[in-house]
């Protein structure tokens, strides 16, 4: 079952029991130690996470949205991952509230709920913190015929 802490018998010729073997500092080395995960590395697998499912049209407040498209625009700024995302990490578990616009003839109960899904998922196998809950909140829907607001800005730039 497990193995002997001892050694029987000697090399050197001689019958005494040697001293228990031991591993160096102890103890398995994937436990010594300890993982923090920072709010914002959840809220990345959970934005990313939240976008991939069918229906999502954008993340975020059309407030937010409208920052972000100004804060995408500043060399270096690149497009946030984590807008439209509120992560709250403990040692072990970990709450997620996400602001997101579907798009139109979906349904949101089903929308939302492969959002929980996939966005439990991720953040459960990435960190192995446990998902505790997910709060969607819908805050708008994308009509076919209303163009992107970041679809927009590029219009204006290339006029």
């Amino acid at each position: 079952m497990t193995e002997s802490s001892q050694r029987t018998g000697s090399d050197s010729g001689d019958n005494r029991s040697k001293a228990p073997l031991s591993k160096r500092g102890g103890g398995d080395p994937g436990t010594r130690g300890r993982t923090t995960i920072a709010d914002g590395v959840v809220e990345k697998i959970a934005g990313m996470a939240a976008r991939d499912v069918v229906g999502v049209h954008a993340m975020g407040s059309g407030l937010s949205r409208t920052f972000g498209a100004v804060r995408d625009r500043v060399p270096g700024g690149g497009k946030s991952v984590t807008r439209g995302v509120k992560a709250e990490v403990g040692e072990s578990q970990t709450a997620l509230d996400l602001e997101i616009v579907v798009d139109y003839g979906v349904a949101i109960s089903d929308v939302s709920r492969d959002v929980r899904e996939n966005v439990i998922a991720a953040v459960e196998r990435m960190t192995g913190l446990e998902v505790v809950e997910v709060n969607i909140a819908v805050s708008d829907v994308k009509l076919p015929d209303e163009d992107d607001d970041e679809d927009d800005d590029d219009q204006q730039r290339l006029q």
